[in-house]
């Protein structure tokens, strides 16, 4: 008889990413009785500082915005009702392109193999039922998303583990609401580039290669205020000017791609945990 928990694992790259890409699926499962482990990869330091200062200006200190990430990354697991939260604390290495690509100590400077190994000890140690982290692209090109994917992989190959895993992706239908909605509010009064437009429309997947929706929106209320505990960042003020409503309208279901199985649950599934229980 095996006494271990039910458990969900979900690897994320930076403080918030917990809140926008998986805060529906964590509140929920945590609500059903189900262990939630958060592993954060990098400490955020190339977010923004107070006052909204960047990466790069005069004022801006990694050191002071990783603290203040962390306190408000454990902020958001309390909101979330986060059993465990893992930081493996790699230097953030920001936007691809950006000279912090480079810094040693980086994330994505940092070899696959020493980051899966730290990982595949966290693996062992909770051994999680599902694993969720993003896709190869990191859904949209971020260098630590991509090594996060990187890492979560090899760490799985060096465990003899087999959970159900999960890349976490989006709806095109969705990208194109959510480009709507940013302008309802006001996010880009331009008028939309052509070349963003068509890098917009290749975020995510189409509709019918979607495996897993998983109906979040009866943890709306907690997402959002997930979201707000990283109000620092002024990427996540477009989201929290919609209001608890409208988020959870639009951000209600939240949606994966299974690329591992040894359940043989059918898909499209509406619950990770399928096969499980």
């Amino acid at each position: 008889m095996n006494d271990r928990p039910l458990t969900l694992m979900a690897v994320h790259a930076h403080p918030d990413d917990e809140a926008t890409g998986t805060g529906g699926v964590l509140a929920r499962y945590a609500a059903e009785g189900i262990r939630t482990v958060l592993v954060t990869c990098t400490d955020g330091g190339c977010g923004d500082g107070p006052g909204g200062v960047k990466p790069g200006d005069p004022g801006h200190d990694p050191t002071a915005v990783a603290s203040m990430r962390r306190q408000e990354l454990e902020a958001s697991c309390e909101v979330l009702k986060v059993s465990h939260l893992e930081m493996l604390d790699y230097a953030d290495s920001g936007m691809m392109g950006w000279p912090t690509n480079d810094a040693p100590g980086s994330f994505w400077q940092t070899p696959v193999e020493e980051g899966a190994a730290r990982l595949a000890e966290l693996l062992r140690r909770y051994q999680p039922d599902v694993v969720v982290t993003y896709d190869e692209n990191g859904f949209y090109g971020h260098p630590d998303h991509i090594q996060a994917n990187r890492i979560t992989m090899a760490a799985l190959a060096m465990t003899a583990l087999t959970p159900k895993v999960y890349w976490t992706t989006a709806p095109r239908s969705m990208m194109q609401r959510f480009g709507e909605v940013m302008r309802e509010f006001g996010a880009d009064a331009r008028e939309p580039d052509p070349a963003e437009t068509a890098a917009m429309a290749e975020i995510g997947l189409p509709d019918e290669e979607i495996t897993t929706w998983v109906d979040t929106s009866a943890f709306g209320g907690q997402k959002f205020d997930a979201l707000a505990a990283h109000a620092s960042q002024g990427e996540n003020i477009f989201f929290l000017k919609m209001g608890r409503e409208r988020f959870t309208e639009l951000m209600g279901v939240e949606t994966f791609v299974r690329v591992q199985d040894t359940t043989g649950a059918a898909v499209p599934e509406n619950d990770l945990f399928a096969g499980l229980r």
